[in-house]
């Protein structure tokens, strides 16, 4: 009879460890396809398509950037502010340096604030969307196309935003083997 109480206890206590764990193991890709479709956390909306619809009615986009600690690159927008009318498509421009004496790779992050705003923010175009290499010495433009979606007025909660802030960080990577491959060649043909 003890011995059938302690099995019991035993296999409900690894149910307990294995369901833990598989709700651990599937958080993660849970929560990203909440925030994408809600615009929890300033996850923003992309589009293969512009807006068909514009408003009279405008709204200002800032601009901010970021590095994460110890990424060498300079990143900065090129302007900070802009105001276009709800559905219009806007084009920004946000500028990298590295003035480093080697290539290095970066993935940027990116939210926008309010948080509310996201499921409202879309992009059709924008750097964020592959990894970036540059290198030594090499200054680039990189571009991002946008438009707020019209439906901003009349939600709840988005409908009293004026401002949204797009914000990016870029976070150093390690370079693709390609340009591993490529940097080794270089480095050999230089030696010979």
């Amino acid at each position: 009879m003890i011995s059938d109480a302690k099995h019991k206890t035993a296999l409900r206590a690894v149910g307990v460890v294995v369901m833990m764990g598989s709700l651990a193991w599937a958080s993660v890709p849970f929560y990203d396809w909440f925030c994408r479709v809600t615009g929890f956390g300033g996850t923003t909306n992309t589009a293969d398509y512009e807006s068909d619809e514009i408003l009279d009615q405008t709204i200002k986009i800032r601009f901010d950037a970021s590095l994460e600690r110890g990424m060498p690159w300079e990143f900065e927008p090129v302007e900070r502010v802009l105001e276009l009318r709800i559905g219009e498509t806007g084009l920004a421009y946000y500028e990298a340096y590295n003035p480093t004496e080697t290539p290095i790779a970066g993935s940027a992050s990116f939210n926008v604030f309010p948080y509310e705003a996201g499921e409202f923010f879309y992009k059709v175009q924008c750097f964020c969307f592959e990894e970036q290499i540059l290198q030594p010495g090499e200054r680039v433009l990189m571009p991002v196309t946008f438009f707020v979606d019209p439906e901003i007025v009349s939600d709840r909660d988005a409908k009293y935003t004026h401002t949204i802030t797009l914000s990016y960080t870029f976070h150093s990577i390690d370079l693709p083997s390609e340009a591993q491959a490529a940097m080794a060649v270089d480095e050999t043909a230089t030696y010979n």
